[in-house]
């Protein structure tokens, strides 16, 4: 395997690109009545894809980060792709994440509207791209790919519901790809260039022109990612529609405001975390990332909905992230790496969760008469109650007691608690926050600020889905057990032992997390490997006949 993976680098770094794209564009010319067909199709795609992200990323771990040419023109003329550990990471995340997805709506959401797995597709081919892209304007345009795909995946099976949650949905994407128009075009006239590698090299010099111009156009830009990632005030969007849309693709947008936390992280880390701009804006994302977790929790508090109180969930994870990186330290992006992996399975566990238990809440059949009441059992020697009624525990069938168990593992890892992996990543957050710092010989406010708010959303969280957990489980037995197919099973399945082996091997996964905010700090390997990518020369010619 390593030599075909070596045989295939560098070329294997467009492979999650090229894919999905071929894949989509066969499943458009096999028609809308071939559906078994797309199905196959796309599942084929989603584990071909995730062999690749995974053989990239087992690629970099070993050798480091790899740029590649498509176009065979050097930098900074020609697109520049590169994969280092937390782009390989956020690949092995999105198309593990396609796969369940897939399988899941395979069982019968897949026939709820029309183009459904061209758009899923399409959808991994823009996420893959603004994960491998070095260069700021391909970003913009794998954000508008991954965003007309999650239009029409959003409104897959129509409904006035949909409709309503799209339109500003819609709206606040378009306003933001344009801010980040407007930033980047400001940052390529002040540098000449949108290379992330070499915006990094010439930023980082002693002097920088026009520094206010750069500030500004990094500003804008922040604000386009900031409403990406469902920050507070610009996240009034994400519930609504995330609530709305059917529970495979709820699952797949998990990963959607990841991307706006993962274009923060990128181009702060190159632009901001040294030389004479290091720094910039640190302030504002530590505060809008701790506003928008706490108000997160509060709003899922105030949910009564499954459906609202995962995507609320969502937001929780995104302001926790905000808040590690505009915390500024190494140590707490860390953690933070680590928090993304798990938070991002539990909410996409969580949603494909709430589609099993809406469906036998609401189509379940209630039992009139209690089984365990019949004669025999009267005659017997029994507990009574107060009112004189026998005490006898009611039967819980194995499908309720495993959807339940379920959503006990999803609440832990929604608020964080232990011993599952959130709460492992909070901790690796939290331990390097609170370490006493040597120059000062004491604790910084802003640590116990972040304190506050990770412990304090958590618990509000934790609230949120007791309550609904009792509401839920405890309340109504008389219920038919749940009917679930082996294709929706295993996702929720998969995505939990995904959870609980990122659990159990915690010690090197928070080490690879360590390793991966160490790259992103010490900038020389991403760009010297952007930069120093060779044009590969053509083969010579052979020699003519004589």
């Amino acid at each position: 395997m390593k030599t075909l993976v070596q045989a295939l680098m560098p070329h294997l770094l467009v492979a999650p690109i090229l894919l999905p794209m071929l894949t989509a564009a066969v499943m458009l010319l096999l028609g809308e009545g071939k559906r078994l067909a797309k199905l196959v199709l796309g599942m084929l795609s989603a584990l071909l894809g995730l062999g690749a992200a995974v053989a990239l990323l087992a690629w970099v771990e070993e050798y480091g980060v790899v740029a590649y040419l498509p176009g065979n023109w050097p930098v900074p003329f020609g697109i520049a792709l590169a994969v280092d550990r937390l782009s390989a990471e956020m690949l092995v995340l999105t198309w593990f994440l396609g796969a369940c997805a897939l399988s899941f709506a395979s069982v019968r959401w897949h026939r709820a509207g029309v183009h459904f797995h061209p758009l899923v597709q399409l959808q991994l081919m823009g996420l893959s791209g603004a994960f491998l892209t070095a260069d700021v304007f391909n970003l913009f345009v794998f954000f508008e790919l991954l965003l007309a795909a999650s239009y029409g995946l959003l409104l897959h099976g129509s409904g006035r519901p949909r409709v309503r949650a799209g339109v500003p949905y819609v709206a606040i994407n378009i306003a933001a790809s344009s801010l980040f128009l407007i930033g980047a075009s400001m940052i390529y006239g002040i540098t000449g260039t949108l290379n992330m590698a070499e915006l990094s090299a010439r930023l980082s010099e002693g002097a920088v022109a026009n520094r206010h111009l750069i500030d500004a156009g990094a500003a804008i830009l922040a604000v386009a990612f900031l409403a990406k990632a469902a920050a507070w005030p610009l996240n009034f969007w994400l519930v609504p529609a995330y609530a709305s849309a059917t529970p495979p693709v709820a699952a797949l947008f998990a990963v959607l405001t990841k991307v706006g936390i993962y274009a923060l992280v990128r181009l702060w880390t190159l632009m901001f975390a040294g030389g004479p701009l290091a720094g910039f804006g640190a302030d504002g994302l530590f505060a809008f990332g701790l506003a928008t977790s706490v108000l997160a929790a509060l709003g899922m508090l105030a949910s009564h909905r499954l459906a609202e109180q995962a995507a609320w969930g969502v937001v929780v994870s995104a302001g926790t992230l905000l808040a590690a990186l505009g915390f500024g330290e190494e140590a707490v992006l860390g953690g933070a790496v680590f928090y993304l992996v798990s938070s991002t399975l539990a909410s996409s566990v969580f949603f494909l969760l709430v589609d099993l238990i809406e469906r036998w809440r609401t189509g379940a059949t209630v039992v009139d008469e209690a089984p365990f009441l019949s004669a025999t059992l009267e005659a017997q020697e029994v507990n009574l109650d107060d009112e004189e009624e026998p005490l006898v525990a009611l039967p819980f069938p194995a499908t309720t007691a495993l959807l339940a168990l379920a959503f006990v593992a999803c609440a832990l890892l929604i608020s964080g608690l232990p011993p599952l992996a959130t709460f492992i990543g909070k901790l690796g957050m939290l331990s390097a926050a609170l370490e006493v710092r040597e120059e000062t010989r004491s604790i910084p406010t802003r640590a116990w600020l972040f304190a506050g708010g990770l412990l304090g959303s958590g618990l509000l969280v934790l609230l949120a889905l007791t309550r609904t957990g009792i509401r839920t489980f405890w309340a109504e037995m008389q219920r038919e057990p749940p009917r679930v197919r082996a294709a929706e099973g295993f996702p929720v399945v998969a995505l939990l032992a995904a959870c609980g082996a990122l659990t159990l091997a915690a010690a090197p996964t928070m080490e690879l997390a360590r390793a991966t905010a160490r790259s992103l700090y010490d900038r020389r390997g991403y760009t010297g490997a952007v930069l120093g990518a060779q044009v590969r020369m053509p083969p010579p010619a052979p020699e003519a006949a004589r």
